[in-house]
């Protein structure tokens, strides 16, 4: 029986110096049966002649341009609405993968009857050099997302045929933080790999190096999309600060 296939959602602009690695880690994939969905968003670096020249080797790298800068967060919606995969995965252009993600985390999710889940990740500097590696939970609930987003995007799988499509939300930051909770009340558990299994690469220029932002941004979440009390939103709060100070470290 032929495997089900995994769509890969892909963002890229500007990537020249890292969307190699990132390719190779997709290609270097165990588990064969996937499609690569690469959002080039007006790159004017050489990125696209990069990914090009991936595409012709290998039909399952799918290359979209787009005629006018759409960012991060149109571009996933974009490529989520071209998939055609029974799960969607999720991998940035500066980002890479375990050669082994695809192949144990779909037969974790099979073993579980998961609609989605996440596995543990090594965070790296531009260089590649080990920062720290993220921890997660093998059962993670509503509660404890709003503790802690224990799910990096760059390991997040779905199952379409359980969940349907999911879009993310256009906010400036924490967009993926916002769909995660949305998808954790309708399943109630997200099951986490607790196998490192993927590389997030640290960018000093990166949409989450801007810490207060950041901070903002999750109190907004807390109290205009979440809709929680200002003592709970202030209860999870100093949870999220808490952790955010010791994985800066």
């Amino acid at each position: 029986m032929e495997k089900e296939k995994v769509s890969i959602i892909v963002p890229m602009y500007n990537a020249e110096k890292f969307i190699v690695k990132t390719i190779e880690s997709v290609l270097s994939q165990t588990y064969e049966n996937w499609e690569m969905l690469i959002m080039n968003d007006v790159s004017t670096d050489n990125s696209l002649a990069v990914v090009n020249e991936f595409a012709k080797k290998d039909d399952r790298i799918q290359v979209v341009n787009t005629e006018k800068n759409m960012g991060v967060v149109k571009g996933r919606n974009h490529l989520i609405d071209l998939a055609n995969g029974k799960y969607i995965a999720f991998l940035d252009a500066d980002d890479y993968w375990h050669s082994q993600k695809l192949e144990k985390q779909i037969k974790f999710m099979k073993e579980k009857n998961a609609s989605i889940s996440c596995t543990e990740y090594t965070r790296v500097r531009e260089n590649g050099e080990k920062i720290n590696e993220i921890v997660i939970k093998p059962e993670i609930s509503y509660t404890d997302m709003l503790k802690n987003n224990y799910l990096g995007c760059l390991t997040v799988m779905y199952d379409v045929e359980k969940v349907g499509k999911r879009y993310f939300k256009e906010l400036e930051k924490n967009e993926d933080y916002v769909l995660w909770l949305e998808i954790v009340k309708d399943v109630k558990t997200i099951y986490g790999l607790k196998e490192n299994l993927a590389y997030y690469r640290v960018l000093d220029n990166s949409r989450s190096s801007n810490k207060s932002k950041t901070a903002k941004v999750r109190w907004e979440i807390y109290r205009k999309i979440e809709k929680l009390s200002l003592l709970k939103s202030i209860y999870y709060f100093m949870h999220y600060a808490v952790r955010a100070v010791l994985k800066s470290k």
